[in-house]
C-alpha cells in the first residue's frame, strides 16, 4: 500500500439500550434508508438488525439491538439474549438513552453488563431537539458517574445533529480491515425478514395498545405473478378473536389500510411493482411455543 493511499478501517458496532430510546431511528438515518420498523410503541425491534454503513476510507457494520427490558415470556426471553450477546461480538458498543427521560433501573442494568465489555463504550444521548441544551450536563452527568465513557455524543437522530461527528469518531477508531459487504449493501437480511418488518410496521402504528406485542408477521411467499408484478402474500398472526377483529377493520378497512402502506414501502424497497396480499390468523401461545417462534425467525442460533 503506498503512503498516499489511507488504511481501510472496518468492524461491527453495537446499538444498545433501553426500549423506544431511538435506535432504529438512529440506524435507519446512518444507511439512508428504512431497515429498520419505527413505531412509538417500546420494543419494537425483535431480532438484531445489521446496517451497514460504507464510505471510501471505512464499513460500519451496525447491529441494532431489541431493547434491553425484563422477560416477560420466551419471546422476551430471545429478544433480551439477542441484545446482551451482541455485546461480545463488536469492536465498539453505542450505549444509547434518551435526552427526556430520567435515568432509570433499566439502565443501570444495562450499565452493570457494558462494564465488563472490554471494547469503547461510547454515551450517545438521543433526542436532544426535545429538552433545553442548559438540561444536558446534568443529565450526562448522572451516566458519567456510573462509568468512564469514551465519548458522549448528544444528538437526534430524528434532525440528524451530531451524528456525522459520531461516525467520524467511530471510523477513526475502528481497527484496519476488510470491507465486508458490497458498497450498495446496507443490510444482511434477507428480503422476505425486512417485508415482514415493513408490514409489522403499518400494524404497530395503526393499531391501538392491546395488539403490537401480540402480533407478527410471516411472509409465506414472493413471487411474480400473470401481470408482471411480485406477488407478496403474508399472514398477520395475533393471539386473540378481538385482536383479528381490530386488524381487520369494518368492513375490512384497517386490514386494506395496513396493505396499502406497506406495499408503498416494499416497492420502495424492492424497487418493484407490488401486488401484497394479506390473511390474520389467531394462535393463542404463539410467544411461547418455541417451534413457532423458529418459523418466524427467531432463531437463537443465529444470534
Amino acid at each position: 500500500m503506498s503512503e498516499e493511499q489511507a488504511a481501510f478501517h472496518s468492524g461491527f458496532v453495537a446499538i444498545v439500550g433501553r426500549p423506544n430510546v431511538g435506535k432504529s431511528t438512529f440506524l435507519n438515518r446512518v444507511v439512508g434508508q428504512k431497515v429498520a420498523i419505527m413505531s412509538n410503541k417500546a420494543q419494537t425491534t425483535r431480532n438484531k438488525i445489521q446496517g451497514i454503513y460504507t464510505t471510501e476510507q471505512s464499513q460500519i457494520v451496525f447491529i441494532d439491538t431489541p431493547g434491553i427490558h425484563k422477560p416477560q415470556n420466551k419471546l422476551d426471553e430471545f429478544m433480551m439474549s439477542s441484545a446482551t450477546s451482541a455485546l461480545n461480538e463488536v469492536d465498539a458498543v453505542l450505549f444509547m438513552v434518551s435526552a427526556h427521560e430520567h435515568m432509570g433501573p433499566g439502565d443501570t442494568f444495562i450499565i452493570d453488563q457494558l462494564k465488563r465489555v472490554k471494547q469503547p463504550v461510547y454515551l450517545v444521548v438521543n433526542k436532544i431537539d426535545t429538552v433545553h441544551p442548559n438540561e444536558l450536563p446534568a443529565f450526562v452527568e448522572q451516566y458519567q458517574s456510573e462509568m468512564d465513557f469514551a465519548k458522549v455524543f448528544p444528538i437526534s437522530a430524528l434532525e440528524g445533529n451530531n451524528v456525522d461527528e459520531l461516525l467520524a469518531t467511530l471510523n477513526q477508531n475502528l481497527p484496519e480491515g476488510p470491507q465486508y459487504y458490497p458498497d450498495d449493501q446496507i443490510t444482511d437480511h434477507p428480503e422476505y425478514f425486512v417485508v415482514s418488518e415493513l408490514i409489522r410496521e403499518k400494524i404497530l402504528q395503526l393499531t391501538r395498545d392491546e395488539v403490537p406485542h401480540s402480533v407478527a408477521v410471516n411472509v409465506e411467499r414472493m413471487r411474480r405473478n400473470d401481470q408482471d408484478k411480485l406477488k407478496v402474500e403474508a399472514t398477520i398472526i395475533v393471539e386473540r378473536e378481538g385482536q383479528k377483529g381490530i386488524i381487520i377493520g369494518k368492513g375490512g378497512k384497517m386490514l386494506k389500510e395496513i396493505g396499502t402502506r406497506a406495499r408503498l414501502d416494499i416497492e420502495h424497497l424492492l424497487g418493484d411493482k407490488v401486488y401484497l396480499q394479506l390473511w390474520v390468523k389467531i394462535d393463542k401461545n404463539w410467544r411461547d411455543n418455541q417451534r413457532y417462534l423458529t418459523e418466524l425467525g427467531y432463531q437463537k442460533k443465529n444470534y
